[in-house]
């Protein structure tokens, strides 16, 4: 079976050889582009298209999930209500479902209701109560001000800002901050004296596209909050609105995100390992290294050296891409050192104080999306083992603090839970399937034999369900990804656990993805590479176990 999967996965590559990918549409990304179009003018046939597909796709209970297979949630729901009431289309069966979903309809209440739901991080709780705004659905004084002056002090201060949003939600922070204050009356001083300066660092941070980290979500809410501020003519808005019709897809609906070409293709890579034609690597090794950051980035400050999960200007550079992305070009045999050195340094200079590593930036800790996570230290552990000999003793330094903060934060019962990836069935949207499976992945590499590679493979066997399968948790229905993903990470530790699941992977009648990605501010997304990604990752994981991502006998030393 594996190479009938092989064959598939390398027939989605596209014309320049690496692979695309297609996510997920999302009715939250189609309601505010709705809304972004219609306040606009004049696109009356995206519009409309959009708010057809969003009728069609509605669940049977009046509300929307984030994805076509993904449960109702009062986060998408009441964008989806905003985007109905300023179209003037009938809202009753999703006022219906906000009025259980909030106990009522009206502004305190409904308030609570989505704050609940992301805790201290306004990220996105805030810009859905501003689109509720502007549809005149609560008013602007029960909007929380967001404190967008303090985008106009110097970068490397943020930090240190304590911001009520996450790290890569500066955009967000100006225009909404903005709208806001102008929606008021607000007199400030401080605030009117930044309004220029922060409009002139929104202006700098947007990508040459228009789209805001490729994602017509965080490019909606600005331009929504920027055209509420009175600046709808703005630069700004103009190619914001020129992203969101360009990311319009035949059946009228948006996606989450453009794509996620670097990270599907590093994932492609080393699931293959020696599957990968040999007069393909180099194309693809070439592709990556073009895609590897080789200035400061405008809008996280980031240094130069890291990967983003798209090869399209909103990207921004990231540890869990920068990690794959190291992986697959020792896969490929890269002879590039300097360029892997730098990737290798930056993942070093990213680590965080508790040891682990975050997504975006150092220090960012306070909000969920901007910690230090298990699967990402875990990935960044891998990436160092498969170059350990370009720089070991600073590897070594920073593996050893990984490998420690990942003991300090694996649960008593062997289990970890990751940071960007979910399940809409588990408890509190946890998936510690994926987080074990990919944090045993690493430990396998470089703490073989520990107390806590003991301890989740014996998590994780128990985990397995009955049908020989896992799902996002115990007892959670099996799913191809995480099946597969469990076989990876058991491969050459439980042998009967091991052929369990692949017989499930085998006898699984199609590919059909499922929403367990976490994007942005907990939105759910699928990939249509993923299962069969995954899968090919799991048969060949199964049929011949390797100590490290490039088939070579670990040298990363054993820590304590």
């Amino acid at each position: 079976m594996i190479e009938q999967l092989v064959e598939r996965l390398l027939a989605e590559r596209g014309p320049h050889g690496h692979w695309t990918g297609e996510l997920s549409s999302s009715a939250l990304s189609t309601a505010l582009a709705v809304i972004t179009l219609h306040r606009a003018g004049g696109r009356l046939q995206m519009v409309n298209a959009g708010l057809d597909w969003l009728t069609r796709t509605q669940n049977e209970d009046g509300g929307w999930g984030d994805t076509v297979l993904s449960i109702s949630n009062i986060s998408t729901t009441a964008l989806c209500w905003a985007a109905f009431t300023i179209a003037g289309r009938d809202t009753t069966r999703v006022r219906g479902y906000m009025q259980r979903a909030a106990g009522s309809l009206e502004p305190k209440p409904l308030a609570h209701a989505i704050a609940v739901r992301y805790g201290n991080d306004q990220t996105f709780s805030v810009p859905i109560l501003t689109v509720l705004a502007v549809a005149g659905l609560v008013p602007w004084r029960i909007v929380p001000q967001l404190p967008f002056e303090l985008a106009a002090c110097p970068q490397k201060w943020f930090r240190w800002l304590q911001l009520p949003v996450v790290s890569y939600a500066l955009p967000a922070l100006i225009a909404i901050g903005q709208a806001r204050f102008r929606s008021t009356g607000g007199w400030n001083p401080i605030r009117l004296l930044a309004s220029a300066r922060t409009l002139r660092v929104l202006t700098n941070i947007q990508p040459v596209n228009g789209g805001f980290l490729e994602a017509v979500p965080l490019t909606s809410f600005v331009s929504i909050s920027m055209q509420a501020a009175g600046y709808g003519y703005h630069v700004v808005v103009r190619k914001g609105i020129a992203f969101l019709e360009a990311s319009l897809r035949e059946d009228g609906s948006w996606p989450i995100d453009t794509n996620l070409a670097t990270w599907v293709t590093t994932l492609s890579v080393n699931a293959l390992r020696d599957r990968l034609p040999a007069a393909d690597r180099p194309v693809i090794c070439a592709w990556l290294l073009k895609q590897q950051y080789r200035v400061r980035h405008p809008y996280t400050d980031a240094d130069p050296g890291g990967w983003a999960w798209t090869d399209l200007p909103g990207g921004v550079p990231d540890a869990d891409d920068t990690s794959g992305a190291l992986i697959a070009l020792r896969q490929l045999g890269c002879k590039d050192k300097e360029a892997a050195a730098a990737g290798l340094r930056w993942l070093i200079d990213l680590q965080n104080r508790d040891g682990g590593i975050p997504t975006f930036c150092r220090g960012w800790g306070k909000l969920p999306f901007d910690r230090s996570s298990p699967d990402i230290s875990a990935h960044a552990l891998l990436a160092w083992a498969a170059w350990r000999e370009l720089m070991p003793a600073e590897i070594d330094a920073a593996s050893a603090k990984a490998l420690a903060f990942l003991k300090r934060v694996q649960r008593q019962d062997g289990a970890w839970v990751p940071l960007w990836f979910g399940n809409q069935f588990a408890t509190n949207d946890e998936n510690p399937v994926y987080g074990t499976a990919r944090v045993l992945c690493a430990l396998k590499v470089v703490d073989a034999g520990s107390d806590a590679v003991r301890r989740a493979t014996g998590w994780l066997v128990g985990a397995q369900n009955s049908d020989g399968g896992w799902g996002g948790d115990k007892g959670l229905a099996s799913s191809i990804e995480e099946t597969s993903l469990a076989v990876s990470a058991l491969s050459g530790l439980n042998a009967e656990a091991l052929a369990r699941g692949v017989e499930w992977i085998v006898g699984a009648a199609q590919m059909t993805p499922s929403p367990i990605g976490f994007y942005f501010a907990r939105l759910w997304y699928f990939e249509k590479l993923y299962p069969l990604i995954f899968a090919v990752e799991a048969l060949a994981s199964a049929e011949s176990p390797r100590l490290t991502p490039d088939g070579r006998p670990c040298t990363l030393r054993r820590y304590p």
